[in-house]
């Protein structure tokens, strides 16, 4: 999976990728004597840290917790749910999971709950701590460091669990799995699982020149054929911002997720898709995005991180297509589309798209397979 980086938008490079140009130079020796503000510089830098688990220590940077709590769409939701929900959390004890900085934990505790249990695995787990102690927060929120999976929570139920899951492509870093865990382990029946609904959708858009500038580069570089390294970058979906204009077809739900009734191995499934051309136009990308919803509300709340809506850290999920599909109006695009984690390593996602089109001036059908990783 890779990131467009400065177009459409973005100001230079995002946090994360300083985060990964920091820690590239960064400079691993262990020192016999280190002061507290050393002390609390790993945390971020994660010096004492190895490549075992890149997913948990990419989250000890303070860089990636600066992007997502700047996504004003995504943490203001979440604020608004809780704040203007008390009935919801008020004398209630809330499991916060994969809390990170403890932003969402923080909201309950001045949203009324009784107790709050902070659940994060990577080194930004001590960073919480503080955040909690300096906010006054310390007799309402713990905060614990480990995995879901493999810790103890001082209580044997909780009444809410709250969570930031989703990923880019909304599945991706497979976080769904840790919060179905944390339910069916600890959540009262009749419990409360924030946010409760998710759905995945395609769309499919004309995107030329950026496709000949990270696609078809490949065929001469410099003079030289490097179409090896195209057929590389066809496998990894494009993570980006799409341009509302650029969306040629309807959009189309893939899948729709009931977090508080469904079974770890629901994330993996095929569904089909009809997009119909609302223009004549060329068709090289399919689009996916995600909405979210909070249903248990006193008004149903969510989010969108469509082409369509204001944009979000997760933006969109660019799969390029082998064809350029010449389409006209009315005209369908057909075929389905597999979804399933990746055998080696559960938080990928491997990707199989089938699709076929029978038009007055294309006729196709191809089945390509994608991978984020």
């Amino acid at each position: 999976m890779v990131r467009r980086k400065g177009n459409k938008g973005d100001k230079g490079s995002s946090s994360l990728d300083a985060q990964v140009t920091r820690m590239s130079f960064e400079d691993g020796d262990s020192k016999t004597e280190t002061s507290s503000h050393e002390e609390s510089m790993d945390v971020f830098t994660g010096s004492d840290q190895t490549s075992a688990d890149y997913y948990f220590d990419s989250y000890s940077h303070f860089g990636i917790h600066e992007e997502m709590l700047k996504d004003t769409v995504r943490t203001k939701t979440y604020q608004n749910v809780i704040y203007q929900n008390s009935f919801l959390f008020k004398d209630k004890v809330v499991l916060d999971v994969g809390a990170g900085t403890g932003i969402l934990s923080l909201f309950c505790a001045k949203g009324g709950a009784k107790h709050v249990y902070a659940v994060e695995c990577s080194h930004m787990a001590d960073m919480a701590q503080e955040i909690v102690k300096t906010n006054g927060y310390s007799d309402v929120i713990t905060v614990l460091k480990g995995k879901i999976e493999e810790i103890e929570l001082p209580v044997q139920n909780v009444d809410i669990i709250i969570s930031e899951w989703m990923g880019y492509f909304l599945l991706f870093e497979n976080m769904l799995n840790t919060v179905l865990y944390a339910r069916d382990k600890w959540l009262i029946p009749g419990g409360i699982v924030l946010p409760d609904k998710a759905s995945l959708y395609l769309t499919a858009i004309e995107d030329a020149d950026y496709k000949a500038e990270k696609i078809d580069f490949w065929e001469n570089v410099y003079g030289f054929d490097m179409t090896c390294i195209k057929n590389q970058a066809m496998l990894e979906p494009l993570v980006d911002t799409v341009d509302r204009n650029q969306i040629v077809t309807n959009c189309q739900s893939l899948k729709t997720m009931d977090i508080s009734k469904m079974k770890p191995g629901d994330a993996s499934f095929t569904a089909s898709f009809k997009l119909v051309a609302e223009r004549n136009d060329y068709i090289h990308a399919l689009v996916a995005y995600f909405d979210v919803a909070f249903t248990n509300c006193h008004k149903v709340t969510g989010f969108s991180t469509g082409p369509k809506s204001r944009a979000t850290h997760w933006k969109q999920t660019v799969l390029y297509l082998e064809d350029v599909v010449t389409i006209c109006e009315g005209e369908a695009l057909v075929g389905s589309m597999t979804i399933a984690q990746n055998s080696k390593n559960p938080r990928d996602v491997d990707i199989t798209l089938e699709y076929s089109i029978s038009g007055k001036r294309c006729q196709a059908h191809r089945k390509q397979f994608y991978k984020m990783r």
